[in-house]
């Protein structure tokens, strides 16, 4: 009974801390995190977390990278890929190389500034995407960028992830052949996702998987539209947890196998002959999204915020840490994007500096980096966790607080030197 107790707690914590982001209007991930905290540290919840609680944690992290993947249209990013891959790339390389030098600097251990440079890497879109829906800026080409150019990020996250943190907890040597090692076997994983988003899942006759037995004429849409598709929410999670299972075979973690899943998961599949007027997709959708960030997913961060006891000898220590880190990173992810957008992607100036304070946020990724290596591995210091911890919360809080300041300068209200208009020979069309 302890167990559900404990479960009931949390659940509790999740809907305040939904009340709360919804009256702030921030990221409900800053909330689930410290409910968490509260909660531990007024001895509501306990310090070592119930075997059951924590299973449960693990799977609300692959549904909710699983939904994340799930929700981004293949075709559109693929179509924005040519614009916005400048602004991934050095977008993410630029916040990498810095919180690894302030690492390196502070704590001077390889592993550890490893893992702070991955959880400081990938962009947190959601929080972006509704600081811009709250502007009333979500459908400028900006956040187009943003959005494709923070999946790009996360996928290239993703792909880091899953090469330098066996190095970091030692399961690979960091030499040339056991990076190669390392990088052959995420190279491998991602071909079998590759395969099965491009011959296995779509149903396709012409296809060379096509003359193996009984499979070979199934497609996902087949399997889908079992029982007029009311078993739609299972399949998808079942393939899911199976990506999740077999990225935990190649020795990484299974939200990297759940999110590659969900990609690869077509709305085309969804189009059922036995009634096309339903729009099953989102029927779908709209369930994964309840379980991931309504009721399974949060319990993650309500557990990850656990780890976070209040110690204000530990706090005055870090400040400096915090300070360096955060400003560094304010910096360089801003100037990087923000240069990125405007000689790759061909944006203004007044919406590259907006898509630099778009790509600010850390979310669902970095807080699974952040428990990979403090509570899994036990790779960082409980100084450095709580160094990221911070970092993370005041990057979260620069991202509607910068497009707030940013926004007359974006709409050309305030600026001569960030003209409006556009010049006649580019061939986008701003909304604007």
């Amino acid at each position: 009974m302890e167990s559900l107790v404990s479960l009931a707690i949390i659940w509790t914590s999740v809907f305040v801390a939904s009340v709360l982001a919804n009256k702030t209007r921030m990221t409900p991930v800053l909330f689930f995190l410290f409910m968490g905290a509260l909660l531990v540290n007024i001895g509501v919840l306990p310090q070592t977390s119930d075997p059951f609680i924590r299973v449960f944690a693990e799977l609300g992290i692959i549904i909710i990278m699983f939904a994340l993947g799930f929700e981004e249209s293949t075709s559109d990013f693929l179509k924005s890929l040519k614009r916005s891959w400048g602004i991934a790339l050095f977008g993410a390389l630029a916040p990498f190389f810095v919180a690894y030098s302030v690492a390196e600097y502070f704590w001077g251990d390889t592993n550890v500034s490893i893992m702070c440079g991955l959880a400081m890497t990938a962009t947190a879109v959601s929080l972006t995407m509704v600081s811009l829906k709250s502007a009333g800026l979500n459908k400028t080409l900006a956040a187009k960028g943003i959005m494709t150019s923070a999946i790009l990020d996360d996928i290239g996250s993703l792909v880091f992830v899953a090469i330098l943190v066996p190095v970091a907890t030692g399961q690979a040597m960091l030499t040339f052949w056991g990076i190669a090692v390392i990088a052959g076997k995420a190279t491998a994983f991602f071909i079998i996702i590759t395969i099965l988003g491009i011959w296995v899942l779509p149903d396709n006759p012409k296809s060379f998987f096509s003359k193996v037995p009984f499979i070979g004429r199934q497609g996902m849409n087949h399997f889908l539209s079992f029982g007029k598709a009311d078993n739609a929410t299972l399949t998808v999670l079942l393939v899911a947890v199976l990506a999740g299972l077999l990225a935990h075979e190649f020795g990484f973690h299974p939200a990297v196998g759940a999110y590659m899943a969900g990609l690869i998961l077509k709305e085309e599949y969804f189009k059922l002959r036995e009634n096309p007027k339903v729009d099953h997709y989102q029927n779908t959708k709209k369930i994964i999204d309840n379980v991931a960030f309504s009721w399974i997913g949060p319990v993650f961060f309500v557990e990850l915020g656990t780890k976070i006891i209040f110690d204000v000898s530990i706090f005055m220590t870090i400040i400096p840490q915090v300070i360096i880190l955060t400003s560094g990173l304010l910096l360089s992810q801003i100037g990087s994007a923000a240069l990125a957008a405007k000689y790759t992607g061909g944006f203004v100036w007044r919406e590259s500096i907006m898509i630099g304070i778009g790509m600010l946020g850390r979310a669902e990724l970095a807080f699974v980096v952040m428990d990979i290596a403090y509570v899994q591995n036990h790779i960082i210091t409980t100084e450095v966790f709580y160094t990221l911890m911070a970092t993370a919360f005041a990057l979260n809080v620069a991202v509607p607080v910068g497009i707030a300041f940013w926004k007359p300068y974006f709409l050309g209200e305030k600026g001569h030197l960030m003209p409006h208009s556009r010049p006649k020979s580019r061939r986008y069309k701003d909304p604007l």
